[in-house]
């Protein structure tokens, strides 16, 4: 251990220049406070809350570094979710003097010579925690629990933990996410009750996005929010279509918009991945290095959005799939390069450090506010003060409140309230972390039969920041989505705020000035288009058809209550609005409106 990285309480600026995975020469302020709350009372457990991109590893290893100086402890476990965080663990712990091995095997029973400890998955204490035990009993051992959360996703798992970890002299959680999607308990974790009688997880040191905001330590995330048209084809032929995040219609057909949108063979996706380019380009005048990730549903959609970047970009992306073998070692070369894109099948969502990600689209349909703040978790961690963070996403009711809740702070409950349908905590139709991270299985494909995607369109709807919502919309391509699009990457967040104010302002007075020639246009008499009119009709007639077949009425007798609930003549005598008004009413029948 050298005194250049840990002598001192001395507090660094918020960016310590480009430090290795959690190796930052200083403590940023958060991390003295909590390192001077952990050692004032020296607890065999300390559950630290930060927001991720804080910099919870530097706080550990310098925990452990001190905690082994002062020969409090002799040995170092380190247990995080997967393979790779090992490997990354081991590596930042290297850096500051601490030999980690993170090849150790449950088979191996003693870890190799030089290593004062070992770095291991939840997975493996799991199924050998006796062998952990003896090993934990065997010297004065610091338990290192990254990202805590994942010991409550199976009885076994948390039984395991506390098995092979009770013995141990010190014990040091941490978690950016201290709630979880169902109410098992995390062990070693303390909850106490609130006032409505539900036991709630309790921190000794939290460390919000808001805090880490307002410090510089993270970076500003705007979310630029994409909505359309959907047409899709339910299990029983019926064909549906909607607008993409429709306030009004129910949850499958929200569901069933958001799967076709995400659809490789429509137009949303590819739009919304050129826009996201865009801003990638943009990023890059003033973030020369900065790089964008796609995470994807599954391995398909993910070699299929590849594609599309490739054909957008002219550059094939990274691809990280779950079942390749060198899923690590393209993580660390992306990381290492200045290519524009990834595309990862979930996994990357949580404790992957690839600073330079600045631009995200989240293409997969999972909403938890566990698995979307894990993922929006990979693009805020800022390397110099200014660096923005843009993350794409579906226009829909589940991911805009996520979106708007940024800032919120929950804790993790094991009581479930009697009545639950707020912020999703609680519902059992949600996927849990361990099911979002997994490979497609077999009900992913089941889902995919349920129903087939015809036809998506894009447009831009609006941004989402600091609890705020900016621009009235636009056609893909327009002045009003490029305005957004353009906004420079290197911003605090205040300036964000005020150049999203003005875009908005600048977007409304062009709408205004408008105004005036659209009217002048609508009382001069257009030439009627009769292309466009012979294309209404024989959309209309492709829906009655497809109305008909849902409820076995005719077809005339269709047309018919179709005349006489929006007015008109007959279908050969109507001009385009009255044939638009008929196809937006047949809409509203397909998704349940009368």
């Amino acid at each position: 251990m050298t005194e250049t990285l840990f002598g001192g309480p001395v507090l660094p600026p918020a960016y310590p220049e480009r430090a290795a995975w959690g190796t930052a020469p200083k403590l940023r302020a958060w991390q003295q406070e909590a390192l001077d709350s952990y050692f004032s009372t020296h607890p065999k457990d300390f559950l630290a809350v930060a927001t991720p991109g804080a910099g919870k590893t530097t706080f550990a290893l310098r925990v452990a570094s001190m905690l082994i100086e002062a020969s409090i402890v002799n040995r170092v476990t380190i247990v995080a979710p997967t393979d790779h965080l090992k490997r990354q663990w081991a590596d930042a712990a290297a850096k500051v003097g601490i030999a980690i091995d993170p090849n150790f095997k449950n088979a191996d029973g003693q870890h190799g010579r030089g290593f004062i400890g070992v770095a291991v998955t939840y997975a493996q204490v799991a199924s050998k925690p006796m062998l952990h035990r003896a090993k934990t009993e065997a010297a004065r051992t610091l338990v290192i629990l990254d990202e805590i959360h994942h010991g409550g996703e199976a009885l076994s798992w948390g039984d395991g933990l506390r098995e092979a970890f009770e013995p141990a002299a010190r014990r040091l959680s941490l978690t950016g996410t201290p709630f979880r999607s169902d109410t098992s308990p995390i062990p070693f974790v303390e909850y106490a009750e609130d006032r409505d009688g539900i036991r709630r997880s309790k921190a000794d040191y939290t460390y919000g996005y808001g805090n880490a905001l307002r410090d510089h330590v993270v970076r500003p995330v705007m979310f630029m929010a994409y909505s359309g048209q959907m047409r899709w084809r339910t299990s029983g032929g019926e064909e549906m279509a909607a607008s993409l995040g429709e306030s009004a219609v129910t949850k499958d057909v929200t569901s069933q918009a958001w799967r076709t949108a995400l659809n490789p063979a429509g137009a949303w996706i590819p739009a919304v991945l050129a826009g996201a380019d865009k801003r990638l380009s943009e990023v890059r005048r003033s973030v020369p290095d900065a790089g964008g990730l796609v995470i994807a549903t599954d391995h398909e959609d993910a070699r299929a959005y590849a594609g599309q970047l490739k054909k957008i970009t002219g550059e094939s992306p990274t691809v990280i799939l779950s079942d390749d073998a060198k899923a690590s070692s393209k993580i660390e070369e992306f990381t290492a390069s200045e290519k524009r894109w990834m595309v990862a099948v979930r996994m990357v969502s949580e404790g992957v450090d690839v600073p330079r990600l600045s631009v995200g689209v989240y293409a997969t349909s999972i909403a938890t506010p566990l698995f979307f703040a894990q993922a929006v978790g990979r693009f805020v961690r800022a390397r110099k003060r200014g660096e923005t963070a843009s993350v794409f996403l579906p226009s829909v009711p589940q991911l805009m409140a996520l979106a708007n809740s940024m800032e919120a702070e929950r804790d993790h409950a094991l009581d479930r309230p009697e009545k639950e349908d707020g912020d999703g905590l609680f519902n059992p139709e949600d996927s849990l972390m361990d099911e979002a991270n997994r490979e497609e299985n077999a009900s992913d494909s089941l889902m995919k039969g349920k129903f087939e995607a015809l036809d998506s369109q894009a447009s831009f709807d609006r941004v989402l920041f600091d609890g705020g919502e900016f621009g009235t919309g636009g056609e893909v391509g327009s002045e009003d989505e490029l305005d957004f699009l353009g906004i420079p990457g290197l911003l605090d967040a205040d300036q964000v705020g005020t150049l999203l104010r003005q875009r908005q302002h600048d977007q409304l007075s062009r709408k205004n000035a408008r105004a005036p020639q659209a009217a002048a246009a609508a009382a001069t008499p257009a030439v009627p288009d009769h292309r466009m009119l012979m294309d209404l009709r024989t959309e209309l007639a492709k829906n009655v058809a497809a109305w008909s077949a849902r409820t076995g009425t005719p077809h005339g007798v269709i047309h018919t209550k179709l005349r006489t609930v929006c007015g008109g003549p007959a279908v050969a005598q109507a001009n385009e609005e009255q044939l638009q008004t008929r196809l937006r009413k047949l809409q509203d029948w397909f998704i349940g409106r009368k």
